[in-house]
């Protein structure tokens, strides 16, 4: 049965079954053979492209709308809090930012990986990945609704002018488009050479977005208007891609390397490799500063921070958390001073002063925390995972 024929099976079956029903996930492939790439320039102006995206309000810095305490009128009477998704526990755990304290406990699907805002900021998506569904949550409330039924949700994200939500169905290797409020899904674009397809990020003009495999150690390029594959590269051999974030000037992307123990440089427009960066074991997370001008790099293999210069391309500090760790996915509150990140091996979540990198608290939570959402976060709307917005 060939890819498209099983989704189109599981899909069908999906939706008539209770919305808390688990289905089983397909195996995971290892990499195929890899090739070289290589590098090109420096500096660029974002152009507005993408048909129905709302323009960006500074074409010199893509991050213009999350500066410290801009929040969308939507959110700024939502309390302050943090969605902690426990992988392995199959519930979520709410932190209060003020305090804190872990001050509610969500049951959600099988195998929770990340809890994502939705492209107008009103839900939260919880992506149940072994249970085949995600979890709404309200964030004015905290409470849960009823799951919907979606293909192996790993990651979610949302096209630039919010018609689509985009399913990183990693273990099937494919992009789902789904209708961006049902998440029924419209299209189904098959990736076979991107092996734990999961990690994405936009371009600054929203035509096109780069999807890291992880399991294949490539990066892919898809364009948006056509929801069609366009370009793939290889990293070196053994490479594990894990998050990506673009600069604020669109020139270059960084691409966490697990493997390889830090962050490459890709050149999206060009799609070509322009040179890598070490920072840490295990470089895992990428979370831009609210003032655009550094880069934080999550490395869970060493317990780090590691901080990157957009202006230079360089490591300019390092945080180690106290006893060591495994920090992994996060996010910052909505005024860029502290940092909150998972500890995906330790049942933990750091919560992390921006201004000299001291641990504030390290908070118990379930077992195998990932991708945690703080929120409200600045910007006007989401482009999905734990908090990309512009």
């Amino acid at each position: 049965m060939t890819g498209r024929q099983l989704l189109a099976v599981t899909m069908a079956f999906a939706f008539l079954l209770p919305a808390c029903t688990s289905l089983p996930a397909p195996a995971r492939a290892g990499p195929p053979a890899l090739r070289p790439t290589p590098s090109v320039k420096n500096r660029s102006t974002v152009a507005q492209g993408l048909a129905g995206m709302p323009p960006l309000l500074d074409r010199h810095n893509i991050y213009a709308a999350d500066a410290p305490g801009r929040l969308a009128p939507q959110v700024a009477h939502d309390p302050p809090l943090v969605y902690v998704p426990n992988s392995k526990s199959g519930t979520v755990d709410v932190i209060d930012q003020r305090t804190y304290r872990v001050v509610g406990h969500v049951p959600v699907g099988a195998l929770p990986q990340h809890v994502v805002p939705s492209y107008d900021l009103r839900t939260l998506w919880v992506n149940n990945n072994d249970g085949y569904s995600l979890t709404p949550i309200d964030p004015r409330t905290g409470k849960p609704g009823r799951a919907v039924p979606v293909p192996d949700p790993y990651n979610l994200y949302f096209s630039p002018d919010g018609k689509f939500a985009i399913i990183m169905a990693e273990a099937l290797k494919e992009i789902v488009f789904a209708d961006a409020h049902t998440m029924r899904p419209e299209h189904v674009l098959h990736v076979p050479g991107c092996g734990g397809v999961n990690h994405a990020d936009f371009s600054g003009d929203g035509r096109y977005f780069i999807a890291t495999c992880e399991f294949a150690g490539r990066l892919i390029k898809v364009d948006l208007a056509n929801q069609a594959l366009v370009g793939t590269i290889a990293l070196q051999r053994g490479a594990m891609p894990q998050d990506i974030k673009i600069a604020p000037d669109g020139a270059v992307w960084y691409v966490a390397d697990m493997a390889a123990g830090g962050v490459w440089l890709v050149n999206g427009d060009t799609f070509r490799t322009v040179g890598f960066l070490r920072t840490g074991k295990g470089a895992h997370g990428l979370y831009p500063r609210r003032d655009a001008r550094v880069l934080y790099v999550t490395n869970r293999g060493e317990g780090s921070i590691s901080l990157v210069s957009f202006a230079t391309r360089k490591t300019i500090g390092t945080w180690h958390l106290p006893g060591g760790g495994s920090p992994d996915m996060g996010g910052l509150n909505a005024a860029g001073t502290v940092l909150w990140v998972s500890g995906r091996y330790n049942g933990v979540v750091y919560a992390i002063d921006t201004a000299d990198g001291h641990l504030i608290r390290k908070i118990a939570v379930g077992n195998g925390p990932h991708g945690l959402c703080v929120y409200p976060q600045p910007g006007r709307y989401s482009l999905g995972h734990t908090g990309i917005l512009r």
